[in-house]
């Protein structure tokens, strides 16, 4: 990458640069070679050399099993991202390419991109830039189902709130006229039951003799409520 920027860097250059990257036996067998070879070298024979002296093989090999397995997992970022790398040892170009990367996307974009590039592309970097934006539309548009989504269920769960504060509030009002009938009931009940007459007396205004209206009443009663009072059993009045 660094060497893209500088398409004028001389041979001698490029391999002296890539000389400051290396330790160790890397580092010995470069400057053998540069003793060796001086100006002689040149950038194609140099990069072809250390590619054969230190090329691991087991790592292509990792690296294309990884690169057949690699799926998309919802961010077209990331999964480019890894595809590139890995493709850095494999080397996959042209149709190999295109047939890795189209088996990992899902049917969404595949159906995206298709219906926004009609003609086959001149180049993979081409293919891939398509694909690329063809995952961003439709991660954007999942995106904004999903905030659609969430603003519903907020609505709806503001709606729900205020009809349990309604029902709370209805179910108030119900208790207080239900209390009120009670307390009507009750003063309906109290009518003709003069004050400071025992709740044995009962709501009679009257009775036939002194018997009837001493009736079922304790003795003890009688004579505590009786005890310094001049009351008419007729009429149940007391102070005559």
């Amino acid at each position: 990458m660094y060497l893209g920027f500088y398409p004028e860097t001389t041979n001698r250059q490029k391999i002296a640069w890539v000389g400051t990257l290396l330790t160790d036996t890397a580092l010995v067998w470069h400057l053998h070679r540069y003793r060796g070879l001086r100006e002689n070298d040149t950038w194609a024979n140099y990069s072809a050399a250390i590619r054969a002296k230190y090329h691991n093989e087991r790592e292509a090999a990792d690296a294309q099993l990884k690169l057949g397995q690699l799926r998309y997992q919802g961010s077209i970022r990331a999964y480019l991202t890894e595809f590139r790398a890995l493709n850095n040892f494999v080397r996959a170009t042209g149709e190999a390419l295109r047939e890795k990367v189209d088996l990992a996307m899902p049917d969404v974009i595949l159906d995206m991109r298709f219906a926004h590039y009609l003609e086959d592309f001149a180049d993979d970097e081409g293919f891939l830039q398509a694909t690329h934006q063809a995952g961003l539309q439709v991660e954007k548009k999942k995106a904004l189902k999903q905030a659609r989504e969430q603003m519903k269920g907020t609505s709806t769960s503001g709606a729900s709130g205020r009809n349990d504060d309604r029902k709370k509030q209805e179910g108030k009002k119900g208790e207080t006229t239900s209390n009120k009938a009670d307390t009507s009931k009750h003063r309906q009940t109290q009518v003709g039951t003069p004050v400071g007459r025992p709740t044995w007396w009962g709501a009679k205004d009257h009775w036939a003799s002194k018997e009837e209206a001493l009736k079922g009443v304790p003795q003890k009663e009688q004579e505590a409520y009786f005890k310094n009072r001049d009351d008419c059993w007729r009429c149940g009045r007391t102070g005559h």
